[in-house]
């Protein structure tokens, strides 16, 4: 089942009959009329500056019926690098622009709708929706994505983050594990193991308030890198840490040895860049909704803190296949945070049908937290060199939860540094396009 191509919209002033034969909404006459200007909307997109290209992409439901849905492809958000705000600098594996989950949000809800993401990985659709004045909701089983999202969603002043370092004493550290001097000079291995005492101290004495939150999560943001702005020598770049085995081969292989670093300077330096585009309005935004927000670490498909028929909008991205290890990558920050990486069941189904399975058990927790007339943004990629879509086997999975599938947007663009420096020749083996379901529980 592929997509199927239809004439290409040569003048995107001119928007052509719309085919409505292909799904017509079974929802209310509002919000047929609001589907309808959407699908307009994209078809007559030209901001980047080609037109919109009209696909049907088919697929057979349960019963066998083969239906197809209208597919929209074209640049609907820029691929340029560091477009959206400041505060979505962190670095995560595999996790997508902001520009994604802001173009959805913008058009179908608003202010103070709640906004959520199952899979919310650094929390770029958290994150995002606060900016906008809406509810941020996110969960994911990696305890990392609270930690690396809570701290954004209400963020100190660079004065408060100074003055906080300035209490530490990066001298008293009880772990300094001698393996991972593979990464680090002595000296930085000691003011990291005394930044991880600090926390686990605050901890128990107390929770992590909004500047000891915000220091742990930039201080994990910096743990490994491939510049000087990490607290590392050399390495992968920062998404990822490889084992000590391989970062040894790394540092003979460069002839290089872990420098010192100066841990409070790149503390600063990174909490600079991220709180760049703050002003006193957006943080009245994010103040007039973080205490709304709710962050899990729980099964996707098991969320019972989320109410029935709360949830405006869902924007997310799932783990796809066995395309991305995420267990992987994560150790040294799991040491960081003193949790056991064993613990952390992470679930990434390595066959189509397995995954169907659990993406269908998420759409059925994600069809009962919706609203009535709430939309799923659905967001899957090309995996197996472009041979599977999975936007094929998504509209199936669900369509058997109950929702209603509306359309396929796909962002064709050019790719980027970030993909670049994996050594990927993108086009012709990774993720060349987000590939965007749009589902509504009826």
């Amino acid at each position: 089942m592929r997509a199927l191509a239809r004439p290409a919209i040569q003048n995107a002033s001119e928007t052509p009959e719309l085919p409505w034969d292909w799904h017509a909404p079974k929802s209310g006459a509002h919000q047929i009329r609001a589907f309808k200007k959407l699908a307009e909307e994209l078809t007559a997109f030209c901001e980047f500056g080609l037109p919109t290209r009209m696909l049907a992409t088919k697929f057979a439901d349960a019963n066998n019926s083969v239906r197809e849905v209208p597919t929209f492809v074209n640049e609907f958000w820029t691929a340029r690098q560091r477009q959206g705000h400041s505060l979505h600098e962190v670095s995560y594996r595999a996790c997508f622009k902001p520009q994604l989950p802001r173009f959805f949000i913008e058009r179908l809800t608003q202010p103070g709708d709640i906004v959520y993401d199952p899979f919310m990985g650094r929390g770029t659709t958290p994150v995002e929706a606060a900016l906008l004045g809406r509810i941020p909701f996110g969960n994911d089983i990696n305890p990392l994505s609270v930690v690396m999202t809570r701290p954004r969603l209400c963020p100190p002043t660079l004065e408060d983050i100074a003055a906080r370092l300035q209490q530490i004493d990066f001298t008293d550290a009880d772990e300094c594990p001698d393996d991972l001097r593979a990464f680090y000079h002595p000296e930085t291995l000691r003011a990291i193991g005394a930044l991880k005492k600090h926390f686990r101290l605050c901890q128990k004495q107390r929770q992590l308030d909004a500047v000891d939150a915000w220091l742990e999560m930039v201080s994990l943001n910096r743990l490994t890198g491939h510049s000087p702005g990490f607290f590392s020598v050399y390495t992968l770049p920062p998404n990822q840490a490889v084992s000590v085995k391989s970062q040894l081969k790394i540092n003979a292989k460069r002839s290089q040895t872990p420098p010192p670093r100066d841990v409070v300077r790149i503390i600063l330096k990174k909490s600079r860049q991220l709180l760049g585009d703050l002003n006193d309005a957006t943080r009245r935004t994010l103040a007039s909704v973080a205490h709304q927000s709710l962050l899990l670490t729980t099964p996707a498909a098991a969320t019972p803190r989320i109410p029935d028929n709360s949830v405006t909008l869902v924007v997310t991205s799932p783990p796809f296949l066995d395309v991305v290890q995420y267990a992987d990558d994560n150790w040294l920050r799991c040491w960081f945070l003193s949790l056991d990486p064993k613990s952390v069941k992470l679930t990434v189904p390595k066959k189509l049908e397995a995954w169907r399975e659990v993406m269908t058990e998420v759409f059925r927790e994600l069809h009962r937290v919706l609203k009535p007339g709430g939309h799923i943004a659905f967001e899957v990629g090309e995996v197996h060199a472009g041979k599977t879509k999975l936007e094929e086997t998504v509209l199936p999975c669900g369509v058997a939860a109950g929702l209603e599938p509306l359309l396929v947007l796909i962002n064709d663009q050019k790719f980027t540094k970030t993909a670049n420096c994996w050594g990927v020749d993108n086009m012709a083996k990774g993720t060349n396009t987000n590939r965007i379901v749009l589902f509504r529980k009826p």
